[in-house]
């Protein structure tokens, strides 16, 4: 089976294939082989005809009455993003909000994990926090895993020198949490997380009231990729979906 060019896929479509890959990460790692589109919808909250016309774009991926070989659309949206999303990051930084980070270490099934972090402070270097070992800073250079492109930057001190040090190490994106600046050479990303301001943007900006109602809450639809409306589902839905896919496939 051959798949389409990406650069034939519209672009509101494949900003939905992150969003079917984490889904079918999931359901693969909850042991579910086959899934129909109408299950799918369920999960992800996309209609499934758009669904179905999405996976038009990728060949003939599935049989009707039959459903989709999750195995077989993860290796597809695996090719068709460009990487197999097993990607190394580390973390700079294991303090409150590093070891936040590290508990929180599973991305959805999507995008890789924290595979070790580093630190200043000697209580925590050679301890294993929520799974992931740390390192002394002075051990970067050594302890680096090989082909390691992204780093969490958590610190507060040395912020400068650290990112200098990163680079040569080959880091080329950094999800900055320090709140500080510093500057990166070309071909650098930076993606600041800076809470304070996103606080103050709520603050200074009307924010929109639910209406309650006796036996449930109206939530506001929300937009797609591609300027969809469809009404926002809660949690427990998708594990209900989840959970009846599941006994489906057994």
């Amino acid at each position: 089976m051959t798949t389409n060019n990406n650069k034939n896929v519209p672009k509101a479509t494949f900003q939905r294939y992150p969003v079917y890959l984490k889904a079918l990460r999931k359901l693969k790692k909850h042991g579910v082989e086959r899934v129909m589109s109408k299950e799918l919808a369920e999960l992800v909250n996309i209609e499934p005809t758009t669904i179905r016309r999405d996976f038009s774009f990728l060949g003939n991926l599935g049989k009707q009455g039959y459903g989709y070989s999750v195995d077989r659309l993860v290796d597809i949206f695996n090719q068709q993003l460009g990487v197999d999303f097993d990607e190394k990051i580390i973390l700079v930084g294991a303090g409150n909000l590093g070891r936040a980070l590290m508990n929180y270490n599973k991305w959805d099934y999507v995008v890789g994990e924290i595979v070790c972090a580093f630190d200043r402070d000697e209580s925590k270097i050679g301890m294993e926090l929520y799974g992931v070992p740390v390192y002394s800073i002075d051990e970067l250079e050594e302890r680096i895993p090989s082909g390691c492109h992204i780093a969490i930057l958590t610190i507060t001190h040395g912020v400068q020198n650290t990112v200098d040090r990163l680079v040569e190490c080959g880091i080329t994106g950094i999800i900055d949490f320090t709140s500080k600046h510093f500057n990166v050479p070309k071909g650098v990303v930076v993606k600041s997380v800076d809470v304070v301001s996103s606080i103050q943007e709520l603050v200074l900006n009307p924010i929109p009231r639910i209406k309650k109602h006796r036996n449930r809450t109206d939530i506001s639809p929300v937009a797609t990729c591609d300027g969809e409306r469809q009404e926002k589902i809660s949690k427990n839905t998708c594990g209900a979906g989840l959970e009846k896919i599941s006994r489906q496939s057994r």
